[in-house]
């Protein structure tokens, strides 16, 4: 049987939020945050600030997501962090395309966890959302690995599993998720979601390409599936995304 993480007698309260900040302020790839049962940040790290574009953390903390990021992605924040307050149900490594106050893209992989009082009542979150290699950069990977990731780019359009992916690198499935993970910080499922979506994206902004065509495309069975997987990871619709970069190119 296996046991539960403990804390030494007294450590428990010494591990404030401030300690937390300070141990994240180490990996500067990973945004840490806290939030009360309102929403609103009691907590943050220089990554999550860097990546608002604020610049004093006074500006952010005590806010919502709404009072900070564009509203297309605080209604995804939003709905996140409702759904973990509501129910107590974490959200564990849900990958995310994200644009920082750069306008520069990246893909994420978002934590959140409930917390709760002695009572197991629900008073807030905690959270990271940690920044994910592309696959694409194959530099110091396994050959096999590096082939098996090449092949995805070029064939991403079709019916694909994990297994499948193992196989193109010749080895066992198992081994093959470890090294991926190890490698990129994403499963083999979630490498293959991120290429298609990665490429889904490319053909809404660039070029003509009906939705349910790139669907196809990109190897989502159909137009829906396609629909939920990028709402899911962008926060909007393919629609409303081509929609909106048309908007930017206008402005720009």
């Amino acid at each position: 049987m296996s046991k539960a993480a403990q804390f030494p007698d007294g450590a428990f309260a010494a591990l404030s939020p401030q300690t937390m900040v300070e141990l994240f302020e180490q990996l500067p790839e990973v945004a840490f945050f806290v939030k009360d049962a309102e929403g609103r940040y009691t907590a943050i790290n220089g990554s999550l600030l860097r990546r608002s574009g604020l610049k004093d953390r006074q500006d952010l903390l005590g806010k919502t997501v709404r009072e900070i990021f564009p509203p297309d992605l605080a209604a995804r924040f939003e709905a996140q962090d409702a759904e973990v307050l509501r129910t107590g149900r974490p959200v564990r490594d849900q990958l995310e395309l994200h644009w920082y106050a750069d306008q520069q893209r990246g893909w994420c992989l978002t934590t959140k966890l409930p917390l709760r009082d002695s009572s197991g009542k629900v008073t807030g979150l905690v959270g990271i959302s940690r920044d994910v290699q592309p696959p694409g950069e194959t530099h110091n990977v396994p050959e096999a690995v590096a082939e098996a990731v090449d092949w995805l780019r070029h064939h991403f359009g079709e019916p694909l599993t994990a297994t499948t992916l193992a196989a193109e690198a010749r080895m066992p499935a198992v081994r093959f998720a470890r090294l991926t993970k190890k490698l990129f910080g994403l499963s083999p499922s979630q490498m293959i979601t991120q290429t298609r979506l990665q490429a889904a994206t490319d053909m809404l902004e660039k070029g003509k390409a009906s939705i349910a065509e790139i669907a196809l495309n990109c190897g989502f069975m159909d137009h829906s599936a396609f629909t939920r997987a990028f709402k899911t990871a962008l926060g909007h619709t393919p629609s409303q995304h081509r929609s909106r970069r048309k908007l930017v190119a206008v402005v720009e």
